[in-house]
């Protein structure tokens, strides 16, 4: 076996830097005429693009010769390989060959609101500016569609309030979690800690127009499917997003970012399906407020993942297997599970087998907390709009500090603008509303997935909004199959658990 490191990621100030270097080198009349020459045959390769990986990949499979060989070909004959992407991706339709070009991007000045768009793209990965962690400086975009100049100003005005309002928050309860935390506090490595509690709190007072940034990677073949589904996207942010994205690559990857304008499909089903299933069904009613619901989940789903093990083991018929888990006793599959568990430790992952058994929740849940549920790109996440019907989400913090009434105010204020912005476009208005409003989701996830979620959201570190959250998902699921979630707990109570279940 042999593994040869065939390319990284490189910032591209570095990659300028080089560049700008050979570039003088070339130009200097001391440098050695030999040298020069090969610098000049470099520089006119024009080959600092990814296209050539994705092209010697793709002749893997119809070529014997080495890869190292097949990179170096690509490296040579860029025009070439390109016309090889070309007809490899979009005449072949092999579009894995883009997802071998990976591309990290900066993105700024973004709204909260517009993000939650940018990251429903599971296959990429991001990293965002946290609110937790970061003091905010009142920083905010406001929607281009947003015209009306009154309407602009009370956009403003409440922003503004609401930011004045988020300082005084934090002013308020900063001392409050020293006082709570007094043993802590007695060490001055633990103030980032402490005061990091108190911004994750104030920060539920402010707008979804907050300003953010993020990091983002992701290869072409995705590239190309965010840009044509924010291309069709109603929000103008949004769309901007798709235009800058567009501009940034394919110029340097023209390719492999290539068809990237909406299609019909993605510009009129939502709308279309919505406009039907309204005439169907008729207005919606007044539906209890619930945070936690257990929609659905597999059926006998203990028995469902013992079917699987023993599948996998035995290599049996699955009606021959079903009839034999049928006759095991209770003791005999918990010993099942308990083998599964034997030599686990808390970074490792349960048994893919665990993906055989589906949970479907349906949450009611604050902004904040949708910001850290989405992030579990493994579950299908399926979100209605920011409701201001649904209440608020209120930190016990502000409670404990005789924060209420000014908290609520800021929340009635925005409430209001809120309402004038949706007589105005019903699409900008969640724009105003605060970190506090909540949303109804439908939350998809399969066994072993839940167990991560548990484990990082359950974990003593976790915030505690999707904490709690999290800590009422568990409770429902393990009501269902208790042999297999008898281990999903927060990081914190692994160990303390495992040995209770082997103790037992």
């Amino acid at each position: 076996m042999q593994v040869i490191l065939a390319g990284y990621n490189l910032d591209i100030e570095t990659i300028k830097e080089y560049r700008t270097l050979l570039e003088k080198a070339a130009q200097d009349k001391r440098t050695a005429p030999k040298l020069k020459k090969d610098i000049e045959n470099l520089l006119q390769l024009d080959n600092l693009t990814p296209e050539t990986l994705s092209a010697a990949y793709a002749r893997i499979s119809r070529n014997p010769a080495p890869i190292p060989e097949l990179r170096q070909i690509s490296r040579k004959e860029v025009d070439k390989a390109r016309k090889s992407n070309q007809n490899i991706i979009f005449g072949l339709g092999h579009s894995s060959v883009a997802e071998h070009a990976v591309f990290n991007l900066d993105v700024m000045g973004v709204s909260r609101f517009a993000v939650e768009e940018i990251e429903k793209f599971r296959l990429c990965s991001f990293t965002e500016k946290s609110q937790r962690y970061i003091l905010l400086q009142d920083d905010y975009v406001i929607p281009e569609e947003l015209r009306d100049e009154s309407l602009r100003e009370k956009f403003r005005s409440t922003l503004q309030l609401q930011n004045e309002t988020y300082h005084w928050l934090y002013d308020r309860i900063r001392p409050y979690f020293f006082e709570k935390y007094r043993d802590l506090a007695g060490d001055k490595k633990n103030h980032r800690r402490l005061e990091g509690l108190a911004k994750e709190d104030a920060r539920y007072v402010i707008a979804q127009a907050t300003e953010t940034q993020l990091g983002m990677t992701a290869n072409s073949r995705n590239i190309e499917h965010i840009i044509k589904r924010c291309a069709s996207h109603p929000l103008r942010e949004v769309n901007e997003f798709a235009r800058q994205l567009y501009d940034r690559l394919h110029g340097l990857v023209p390719s492999l970012v290539k068809y990237t304008e909406p299609t019909a499909y993605e510009l009129h089903t939502g709308k279309g399906l919505g406009e039907t299933v309204q005439k169907i069904i008729g207005p919606r009613g007044n539906r209890e407020i619930n945070e936690v619901n257990l929609v659905s989940f597999t059926p006998g789903g203990d028995a469902a993942i013992l079917e699987t093990l023993f599948y996998t083991v035995t290599g049996e018929s699955p009606e021959v297997i079903r009839k034999k888990v049928q006759g095991l006793s209770p003791e005999q599959r918990n010993r099942v599970f308990l083998e599964t568990f034997r030599h686990i430790a808390v970074h490792d992952s349960v048994l893919r087998e665990f993906e055989t058994v589906d949970l479907v929740f349906e949450l009611v849940i604050s902004c904040s907390c949708f910001a850290q549920l989405k992030r579990h790109r493994l579950a299908s996440v399926f979100a209605r709009p920011y409701d201001p019907e649904l209440g608020v989400t209120i930190p016990d913090s502000i409670r404990e500090t005789g924060s209420v009434e000014r908290f609520m105010e800021v929340i009635s204020r925005t409430e209001k603008t809120y309402g004038d912005i949706q007589e105005y476009n019903p699409l900008i208005a969640p724009y105003i509303l605060s970190n506090a409003h909540r949303r109804r989701v439908l939350f998809k996830i399969n066994a072993r997935a839940l167990y991560h979620f548990s484990r990082l959201r359950e974990d003593e570190h976790a915030q505690w909004d999707i904490r709690r959250i999290g800590h009422q998902m568990m409770e429902l699921a393990r009501e269902k199959m208790p042999l297999t979630f008898q281990l999903a707990c927060g990081k914190n109570r692994f160990e303390k658990i495992k040995n209770d279940i082997f103790q037992r």
